[in-house]
């Protein structure tokens, strides 16, 4: 398993005041970006320990305990905890809002910390008003509770992570709010549901919802309804349970869905991949956006224009940049590659991690636009007018060509997913390689 290891204080900053360059000590022995009590301190403890559950988990071929662990940011406005589970299905957001912070304004800053058994068990113990207390730095979270303190120090980020971070945060961007219900209704659904690992899909039903075997207009799949139980320890304190899907119709196949539960200061988010055995990093969502050959100079621009507020401004982006909009947004995905940008399905719009990584390591990360780009360095790729054939290992494929865009391949690859996973390395070097004719004709 490819892992990641990053330390620094915080990142350097240029501000009116000068320029604020940063070292691995920071203004003090030990720098943090938050440190603060939480005003709730059950919600917090109770959407950590949701966060970490679903980090040990693996729901598809369940075996020991996965070693993975929170991704922990700080956002100016709130602290964020993230992970994936065990076998990348689930994704797991808690977010404490401004209303959940008793302390310093959070700076920007991002760690990955481990939660073992002493802490998990500290924070299962908070009760009532039971004082919590949290401190947040490069290179570890600690915990105060009536139990006393626990020092989780910082640990890799997992490779399938990044590639994760960027999948989800494209997935997520194509999703709608399509159903928002009570607390006491949403406890009563999620317990009807079965445990079972079968594709469903979720309707509207008055003041609740109904589950349905056949997609409709509207409706939000529901893939493993059993990946849902981490949600149920925080329903007695929230208000509301919204659910968020693509558009789907009768004909949809299996699509991602999140799942949002609220309380006044704590949002606890899990996105579901399309189907169990399905984990995030190889989903391929980011694929189409990473072919440009323009992409990675846009993203240098656009992240050196990018303000360190919580919410990223896409139109304020393509208005500075010059850029349209689908180039900024195609640079905002590269920048989600290297664990950079998010998107907030509550929002509506990205966020920013504070994260070392650069872009160069998307095709590394991203196996199927290596191929394509070797394919291309091999000359192994033939445009015309309708179709590109691309030379493979003994076979020669057919992309066919609809609109400068790929609509389908001879490859086994397309045959299976048609299109449900991304499009395959033949069909990447075919966007490829159309886009450097069109560059050059103009």
């Amino acid at each position: 398993m490819s892992v990641a290891s990053y330390a620094y204080a915080r990142p350097s900053e240029l501000s009116g005041s000068g320029l604020d360059l940063q070292t691995s000590g920071g203004d003090a022995a030990n720098p943090r970006f938050f440190e603060g009590f939480v005003t709730t301190p059950q919600p917090v403890a109770l959407g950590l320990l949701a966060v970490a559950d679903v980090a040990r988990t693996r729901y598809y071929q369940p075996t020991a305990r996965a070693s993975l662990d929170p991704v922990v940011t700080g956002s100016r406005d709130m602290l964020r905890f993230e992970s994936f589970s065990g076998c990348c299905g689930v994704y797991a957001r808690m977010d404490v809002l401004p209303a959940g912070l008793d302390g310093r304004t959070p700076d920007h800053g991002t760690t990955n910390v481990d939660v073992n058994n002493p802490l998990r068990l500290s924070l299962a113990r908070v009760a009532g008003l039971d004082p919590l207390h949290l401190a947040v730095g490069p290179d570890d979270l600690t915990v105060s509770t009536m139990d006393g303190t626990r020092v989780e120090r910082k640990v890799p980020l997992p490779g399938r992570w990044l590639r994760g971070f960027a999948e989800v945060a494209v997935i997520a961007s194509g999703m709608e709010p399509r159903a928002s219900i009570g607390a006491a209704e949403a406890a009563d659904f999620l317990r009807r549901l079965p445990n079972d690992r079968k594709v469903m899909w979720v309707v509207p039903a008055g003041r609740s919802l109904r589950l349905t075997s056949r997609p409709v207009a509207g409706a939000v799949c529901l893939s493993g309804g059993a990946r849902l139980a981490t949600l149920r320890g925080l329903l007695r304190h929230a208000k509301t349970l919204t659910v968020f899907g693509p558009p789907a119709g009768p004909a949809s196949p299996p699509v991602a869905s999140a799942w949002l539960l609220e309380t006044p200061t704590v949002r606890l988010l899990l996105t579901l991949s399309p189907e169990v055995s399905r984990g995030f990093s190889g989903e391929g969502a980011v694929l189409n956006q990473l072919t440009g050959d323009q992409t990675t100079d846009d993203a240098d621009l656009v992240s050196a224009l990018l303000a360190w507020d919580p919410v990223i401004d896409v139109d304020g982006l393509t208005s500075a940049c010059d850029l349209p909009a689908d180039r900024v947004r195609a640079a905002l995905t590269l920048l989600g590659t290297a664990g950079r940008v998010g998107f907030d399905v509550t929002e509506g719009a990205y966020f920013h991690r504070v994260m070392p990584f650069g872009t160069d390591a998307a095709a590394r990360l991203n196996p199927r636009l290596a191929g394509a780009r070797a394919l291309i360095d091999a000359g192994a790729v033939r445009p015309f007018a309708d179709r590109v054939e691309v030379d493979s290992g003994e076979t020669t494929y057919q992309v066919r060509m609809a609109d400068g865009r790929p609509a389908g391949c001879t490859c086994q690859w397309w045959g299976k997913y048609r299109g449900g996973r991304g499009p395959c390395k033949h069909q990447l070097a075919a966007l490829i390689s159309v886009g450097v004719l069109e560059e050059v004709a103009a």
